[in-house]
């Protein structure tokens, strides 16, 4: 059975044909204007239509950045996108003739992952995406944990920090303002503002503005500030994996995301702060910590494979 899968981003679509065995036989990638939902929605209709010609396709399953309804079909908000209460599934259905599946692209993400990436085997993970913020998916006993109203597993919007930096959500201290790639970039940017003496190298290469990839260079050189910065990051994510374990108490967890392409500058320190802040530590098992495998095509494959499942 074939069915596509579409990610829905800020500034492209994303699209595939995927089998059962979670094998992409053609993608496909288009820009996208995020400012006009129409626009985005005929977007996603011709990449479907590419992708179907000549094909027989099941279902279509959509990975979309945002809250997604109960009913896998509104998307009530989306941060990046001009969707307010938007009738994505109708929408999509309409235009392409076919069963259309919506679900948030951190969710499909997870499923993708679950089904034919790092969580194989795994009956209970917590998928998290380490980018711009942080995004997540959580399945337990084998199925998509979604809450009452669709809109579970924002992980990153958990309080870390009473109080503390204010959070594009409007809330203070959110998990994700201390161990994603923006808080890498504030962490280095304090640092150095404060000691540029431990910033050289990291001075050197920005010249001007610091961003993520620059940390990263900067810290594989052995800057201070950006190794610091790094070890920041690694502490709060440890943190805040053994804050989700005391209350789900996974088996694995997977990282994924843009960040986790670092991963050798902060796994480590990351998974010994978890082991480290786990409740009960030394008298529970103590979950796996495994990057993820199907990199940025595990949304598409995840919602595809959601799609098989309506």
């Amino acid at each position: 059975m074939l069915t596509i899968g579409v990610d829905i981003g800020g500034t492209k679509v994303a699209a595939g044909v995927v089998d059962d065995d979670g094998v992409i036989v053609e993608q496909t990638l288009r820009p996208t204007d995020a400012e006009h939902p129409d626009l985005v929605a005929e977007t996603v209709a011709a990449c479907v239509r590419e992708l179907g010609a000549g094909r027989e396709i099941e279902a279509v399953g959509i990975g979309a950045a945002g809250f997604v309804d109960e009913s896998r079909s509104v998307v009530r908000f989306a941060p990046n996108l001009a969707w307010r209460e938007e009738p994505l599934q109708k929408r999509i259905s309409g235009l392409v003739g076919l069963p259309v599946v919506v679900e948030n692209d951190a969710n499909a993400m997870a499923w993708g992952e679950f089904r034919y990436g790092a969580g194989r085997g795994q009956s209970h993970i917590v998928c998290l995406t380490i980018g711009t913020g942080i995004g997540g998916g959580i399945v337990l006993d084998g199925a998509l944990y979604r809450g009452r109203w669709g809109m579970g597993a924002e992980l990153g919007h958990t309080q870390m920090v009473p109080g503390g930096r204010l959070c594009g959500c409007g809330l203070h201290g959110c998990w994700e303002q201390y161990a994603s790639g923006n808080a890498l970039v504030v962490e280095a940017r304090e640092i150095a503002a404060a000691h540029p003496e431990r910033a050289e190298i990291l001075l050197g290469l920005a010249g001007g503005k610091i961003d993520g990839e620059e940390v990263t260079e900067a810290a594989r050189r052995g800057d201070d500030a950006s190794l610091s910065a790094f070890a920041v990051l690694a502490d709060g994510l440890g943190q805040g994996m053994a804050d989700l374990a005391a209350v789900l108490d996974p088996g694995c967890f997977i990282l994924g995301g843009g960040v986790s392409r670092a991963a050798d500058l902060f796994v480590d320190r990351a998974r010994k702060a978890f082991e480290e802040r786990l409740t009960g530590r030394g008298h529970r098992p103590v979950a796996e910590v495994r990057l993820a495998e199907l990199g940025p095509s595990a949304g598409l494959v995840g919602a595809a494979d959601l799609a098989r499942r309506r």
